[in-house]
């Protein structure tokens, strides 16, 4: 994904979670009138069906962080690629994630496979050649939080600065002393494998608490992308000729 893509897809995204946040705020509304039905069946909504709907949200804002994190890492590796940095010419974070990847030495491999790895880093290094085909690995899925967020940054060399009122509310407790993603995380996990379920997730939350839960959500990644973005612009598609003032090559 390139570089400019990054912020209109996280806002894409964002516009499906706030679409489904009208859908919810109109059934709340409605249920102040009475039971609301649906026109044609007159089928009702029950408690238990708008509960339901509400604990959905958990599940697409956690989709929203893993999709956001997953995409920068993508574009950061296609701007390394695009500038085709030899692996001297990258910081030391990406090199480390570049050697990672390509000797796989957080992989369980055999001795034949584990030879290969390291001969292929060797060809690479010998050749000089621009770095091609590695990818960042993330880690382990169902994780992302604003914690894992923050070091996966750290790993890959990108400054996270975010404004103070942003990272407040991020870090503000909203239920059982947890902050907006790492709650998204714990009920997403808990919805995912089966230990919450759909009814008791969402048991006493408001439209109001969600909407309020998304934005901080919502505003933590906008400004994680463009700290990406100006990662990928300011330190990886630098010319040669400002690596070379840089000192960064000979």
């Amino acid at each position: 994904m390139a570089t400019i893509d990054l912020a209109p897809f996280f806002e894409e995204r964002y516009e499906e979670i706030e679409a489904y946040l009208s859908f919810l705020q109109n059934v709340e509304d409605a249920a102040r009138e009475g039971t609301p039905r649906l026109r044609g069946t007159d089928a009702p909504i029950t408690t238990e069906q708008k509960k339901i709907l509400n604990s959905s949200l958990y599940l697409q804002l956690y989709n929203l962080v893993e999709a956001t994190v997953l995409r920068c890492l993508e574009a950061v590796v296609a701007a390394v690629e695009e500038a085709e940095r030899r692996p001297s010419e990258l910081s030391i974070g990406l090199r480390t994630e570049w050697v990672r990847s390509i000797a796989r030495t957080h992989s369980d491999l055999g001795p034949d496979k584990r030879l290969q790895a390291a001969l292929d880093l060797c060809e690479q290094l010998l050749q000089q050649m621009p770095v091609k085909g590695f990818k960042i690995e993330p880690g382990g899925g169902g994780s992302w939080d604003d914690s894992s967020i923050e070091k996966i940054c750290e790993r890959v060399g990108c400054g996270l600065t975010l404004s103070p009122d942003v990272l407040e509310a991020a870090k503000r407790h909203i239920r059982d002393d947890m902050g907006a993603l790492k709650l998204v995380k714990n009920r997403r996990n808990g919805l995912a494998h089966g230990s919450l379920s759909f009814v008791d997730c969402s048991d006493g939350v408001t439209v109001a608490e969600l909407k309020g839960l998304a934005t901080a959500v919502g505003d933590y990644l906008r400004e994680a992308v463009g700290c990406f973005v100006s990662f990928i612009q300011v330190e990886i598609a630098k010319s040669k000729e400002q690596m070379e003032t840089e000192g960064v090559v000979a």
